[in-house]
């Protein structure tokens, strides 16, 4: 198998700089076993030895899934918003940029997951990308996700789902439709705004947003159920009627299955991060956003409603299909109400081609099942 054999190519050697002059116990002992693998631009990679990769998740938030897998430890993208950050503590790793610059590629997945399978009972759901990106840059060379993809494509009867911003995911079309042949699939690509310049304020090393609608598009074409997650929503910055009608459209016209997104929530390793962020870039709104999180993670019920009947509203709007709530296999930004638009103009959709100008007529209906 491709993907397995080139996740085992990596040559490791013992070498510990995070943690000298001690030796942690549990994750953070993986981690000190972690071999550096190569440097990338401001981020240092490194294999992990792994003692499983299939994560029971128990939660009492009514999780849509009880199975996780992370590939990897960490995550180059550098979303600000991002909620796992303190998955890096685990590691003894606590500044904030450690989860961005410090990426741990886990060792040994496939066979992992080909012996902790059985696990699963059916009907459970299995989600792939809950904390970090399962094609971030470093997948393309390290071919980890591709490797656990195999595996799937060998089973049957498992309900999958994968999270992601990048479209590295297209090299995967092939094992993608195998998987999908014995499974029930479902793929979610995040895209938080089409506003290029917010996104790369956001997101600064993910892909575009204009290629992640060109992805959805493909995969749409190759025959698997793809929807588009607009998340986190945060107040102020992408949670308005005009840019939620736009971000459905562009779902819409790239025969996305389904569209949804869920209200941003801050745990405190991801709160400083994102407030800083805000403080630089949308320094008018930091007062309401410190209220909002002044006490707690989440953010008013009342809130969450708002979202939810924006949703509703725009998915009949567009044609775009609710998502049953057993495809619903997100990260935790997106547990929050469903959310969605009303009608774009002409000029806002100027996606280099995304869209054929003749499709971009604001009064045009789009048939529901598009």
């Amino acid at each position: 198998m491709v993907g397995e054999h080139m996740a085992k190519l990596a040559h490791r050697t013992p070498d510990l700089p995070f943690f000298a002059n001690r030796l942690p116990l549990g994750i953070a002992g993986l981690a000190a076993a972690s071999t550096k693998i190569r440097d990338g631009h401001e981020v240092e990679y490194r294999n992990m030895p792994a003692r499983s990769i299939l994560n029971r998740s128990d939660s009492q938030r009514g999780l849509p899934f009880q199975w996780s897998i992370n590939p990897y430890r960490g995550c180059e993208f550098a979303c600000r918003y991002c909620y796992a950050r303190y998955t890096h503590e685990f590691m003894e790793l606590r500044d904030p940029a450690d989860f961005e610059q410090k990426i741990f590629i886990k060792d040994d997945a496939a066979r992992l997951l080909r012996h902790e399978l059985h696990q699963v009972k059916p009907g459970e759901g299995i989600a792939i990308g809950t904390a970090t990106d399962p094609y971030q840059p470093i997948e393309r060379q390290q071919c980890v996700t591709r490797s656990l993809l195999e595996v799937f494509a060998q089973c049957t009867g498992y309900r999958i789902g994968i999270v992601t911003k990048s479209v590295l995911i297209l090299r995967d079309i092939d094992l993608l439709q195998q998987v999908a042949a014995g499974n029930e699939l479902t793929i979610h690509l995040t895209i938080t705004t089409d506003d290029v310049e917010l996104a790369r304020k956001l997101e600064p090393r993910a892909p575009r947003p204009d290629l992640r609608f060109r992805a959805v598009r493909r995969l749409r074409e190759a025959g698997l159920r793809v929807g588009v997650l607009c998340s986190p929503a945060m107040p102020g910055i992408n949670d308005s009627q005009p840019h939620l009608d736009r971000m459905a459209y562009l779902s819409a016209a790239a025969k996305a299955n389904f569209f949804t997104s869920g209200a941003l929530f801050l745990k405190p390793c991801s709160k400083g991060v994102f407030l800083d962020f805000v403080r630089e870039h949308f320094p008018q709104l930091l007062p309401d956003l410190e209220r909002r999180f002044a006490n707690g993670a989440f953010q008013p019920k009342e809130y969450q409603a708002l979202l939810a009947t924006r949703v509703a509203s725009a998915c009949n709007r567009y044609g775009l299909s609710a998502r049953r709530e057993a495809e619903l296999i997100p990260t935790p930004e997106t547990l929050g109400p469903q959310l969605v638009p009303s009608q774009p103009t002409q000029q806002q959709f100027s996606f280099a081609g995304l869209i054929p100008v003749a499709a971009v007529r604001p009064a045009l209906p789009i048939a529901k099942g598009a």
